[in-house]
């Protein structure tokens, strides 16, 4: 019967403090990401969107470039 005693002090002590704060944390933490993004946030994606879309167009430039000047620098490497 000790070693009964000695673990169920410990489960009750979890079962009161513990998990009941672990639950609130987590169904918190799963609201705030339902929510979906901030507004500084979604303004962050557009941005980023926008210079990848510049980038993507530089790119391309570049290797028409390439290609015209020298067409075997994709075969180099």
């Amino acid at each position: 019967m000790n070693g009964f005693e000695f673990i169920i002090a410990p489960l009750i002590l979890f079962m009161i403090f513990v998990a009941p704060l672990w639950l609130i944390l987590h169904y918190r933490s799963k609201k705030q990401v339902s929510q979906g993004l901030s507004e500084h946030e979604h303004r962050q994606l557009v941005d980023l969107a926008d210079k990848a879309e510049k980038m993507a167009e530089r790119i391309q430039t570049l290797e028409s470039l390439l290609d015209a000047e020298a067409p075997q620098w994709r075969n180099k490497g």
